[in-house]
C-alpha cells in the first residue's frame, strides 16, 4: 500500500542498527528487546506504527553519529513474548532525509525528517527492468550467499515484484555497512541495479575479500 509523502510524518523516532537497514517495499521480521526500543514501539503503536531506520556512519563516545539517509517502515504486525520482547514486521515504505536530531525526554532518538527526496519510493510505476536482467546479479549472488553461509528462499523472493526483489536483494546481502549505505542512497531503482552490479564485480573479481566500495 503506498502512501503520499503529505501522509507521512516530519517527526519520527530513528532505529539505530550498525549491522542492518530497511529498505523500501521490503518487509522484514524484528525482535525487540532493549528498553529504549521498547518504549518506541510502544509509542508508535499507539500513533501511526511508523519508525525510521538509520546506521551509523561512526561513533563519538559511543554515541552513534548517524547518516543523514534512513528508510522509514510501518510496523504491521506485533506480537509480545512471555519474557517481554516485542516480534513486529516492519514493512518498508521510503527513504527519507534527516534535517536535525530533536531534543527529547525519552529512552530513544526523535529526528526532523523531510520525505521530499524520495518521492519515487512512492510511486507505482518503475523503470522498465525485466527478471531476464537480474540473472547474472542472482549468479553472483547466490555464489556469495553460499561462502558468507547465508540462506534466502530464492523461489518466494522471485515471485516478488521486480522492486522488491532488486530491494531484498541488497537489504539482505552480505556486504558492508558504507556499501549497503550507497544501494540505499541511489536515486532509483535502475541506478540500484546498476550499483548492485558494481558492489557484486568486486566481490567476484576480489574472491569475496570484502573489499568496500567507495
Amino acid at each position: 500500500m503506498k502512501k503520499k509523502i503529505d501522509h507521512l510524518p516530519n517527526k519520527i523516532p530513528v532505529f539505530t542498527l550498525s549491522t542492518f537497514i530497511i529498505f523500501p517495499s521490503t518487509t522484514v521480521p524484528l525482535n525487540i528487546f532493549e528498553p529504549r526500543y521498547i518504549d518506541m514501539v510502544d509509542d508508535a503503536m499507539k500513533s501511526n506504527r511508523i519508525i525510521g531506520m538509520v546506521q551509523p556512519k561512526k561513533f563519538n563516545q559511543n554515541v552513534p553519529i548517524l547518516y543523514n539517509i534512513g528508510c522509514a517502515g510501518k510496523i504491521t504486525s506485533f506480537n509480545e513474548t512471555n519474557d517481554g520482547r516485542y516480534l513486529i514486521v516492519l514493512v518498508g515504505i521510503s527513504r527519507f532525509k534527516i534535517i536535525e536530531e530533536l531534543e527529547n525526554d525519552k529512552l530513544y532518538r526523535e529526528c526532523s525528517i523531510s520525505f521530499n527526496d524520495f518521492h519515487y519510493d512512492l510511486e507505482e510505476n518503475k523503470e522498465e527492468i525485466k527478471f531476464s536482467d537480474l540473472e547474472l546479479i542472482f549468479k553472483d549472488l547466490k555464489s556469495l550467499f553460499i561462502k558468507e553461509g547465508y540462506i534466502i528462499n530464492w523461489k518466494e523472493l522471485e515471485k516478488q515484484s521486480l522492486d522488491q526483489t532488486i530491494n531484498t536483494l541488497a537489504m539482505a546481502s552480505p556486504f558492508s555497512l558504507e556499501e549497503k549505505q550507497i544501494l540505499l542512497e541511489t536515486i532509483n531503482l535502475n541506478e540500484r541495479k546498476k550499483k548492485l552490479e558494481e558492489i557484486l564485480s568486486i566481490y567476484t573479481v576480489d574472491n569475496f575479500n570484502n573489499k568496500t566500495l567507495q
